[in-house]
């Protein structure tokens, strides 16, 4: 793997965290009257490079004119972000369908408030060009990289479900992007379960092949997480409402923007122009409650899990939901 490449992905992942100190996130901004001043509220946001809340509300000028503080920290992926929120460390940060799995399994006070599409495309297990696999059934008995309570570890789930294969048949190998990515290129391993921008990133810089996206496999819903301890107080509640308003416009305008949106993605995360247009380009945002379909989806996730007994206990996806929040998607 050459050092650009190295370096743009260690970009890319690497974890920076900050703002997790033991700042209180809305002391004495709720008046008398019940009102709350929220230039005394400091919000901490969870965000990941790859899935980028933190550019996606900067290119669509959502960060302009904040009433409130934020403090950001960054995150390989899903997992560790949510628990560092069920620490109390952070308030609230996107993941995909299957974090929010592991962490209530681990008995997490933690609630799913919000839900989005991010489409299937970008979901996808990821092989060397001139790999000899060529479908699902071919991963039996292979080493495949995959971070572990991952999106891309649920979609490796379905998929190897769908070819009648389990965990039991293939060698996991449980590695985060920038590890896998060398992995991949370096032949340590026969293939990598991945979503986006690092699907794209792998197709563009290391010329891997899809051998099988999410089509038919994942629902492809995301989430925005909360820590109860922030939902419980009327400061910090009132600073997420206003900050998921924000990240809904923002999807809209990224929707209408797709070339503009890559050009300050790249820029941002470091990523080559042509790597991130590809990600941002495969299918719009859809943001839409949290609804009855919604909750039976992700409940087919947890029991995917516990089925093949990659999670400790069996989940039930309605204790770890939030649907104060549902009226800022209103259905078309």
């Amino acid at each position: 793997m050459s050092r650009r490449l190295l370096a743009a992905t260690l970009a890319l992942t690497t974890a920076l965290v900050t703002g997790c100190g033991s700042a209180d996130s809305g002391e004495g901004a709720v008046r008398a009257d019940g009102s709350v001043d929220l230039s005394k509220v400091t919000l901490r946001i969870g965000d990941q490079k790859g899935t980028g809340t933190q550019a996606l509300l900067e290119a669509a000028g959502e960060l302009k004119d904040i009433p409130y503080r934020i403090e950001w920290s960054q995150y390989t992926s899903g997992p560790p972000m949510l628990e560092a929120i069920n620490a109390g460390a952070v308030d609230i940060g996107g993941v995909g369908n299957a974090p929010p799995v592991f962490a209530a399994a681990a008995g997490s006070e933690i609630k799913i408030v919000s839900a989005y599409q991010v489409g299937t495309v970008g979901q996808a297990i990821v092989v060397p060009r001139d790999s000899p696999l060529r479908s699902p059934n071919d991963l039996r008995g292979k080493k495949i990289a995959v971070s572990k309570g991952s999106s891309a570890h649920h979609h490796l789930l379905a998929v190897l479900t769908g070819a009648g294969l389990t965990f039991a048949d293939i060698e996991p190998q449980y590695l985060q992007p920038a590890d896998a990515l060398a992995a991949l290129t370096t032949g340590r391993v026969d293939a990598w379960a991945i979503w986006d921008p690092f699907t794209a990133q792998a197709q563009k810089q290391a010329e891997a092949r899809i051998l099988v996206d999410g089509k038919g496999y994942v629902q492809g819903d995301a989430f925005y997480v909360a820590g109860d301890k922030a939902l419980g107080g009327t400061a910090a509640s009132t600073a997420l409402r206003d900050l998921l308003d924000r990240i809904k416009r923002a999807h809209s305008w990224v929707n209408g923007n797709t070339e503009t949106w890559a050009r300050t993605f790249a820029q941002l995360t470091g990523l080559p122009y042509d790597v991130a247009l590809l990600a941002v380009s495969r299918e719009p945002y859809l943001d839409h409650p949290i609804d009855d379909t919604t909750i039976a989806a992700e409940q087919r996730v947890a029991d995917g899990f516990a089925d093949a007994g990659l999670i400790p206990k069996r989940v039930t996806i309605t204790d770890f939901v939030d649907t104060r929040f549902n009226d800022l998607y209103p259905i078309a």
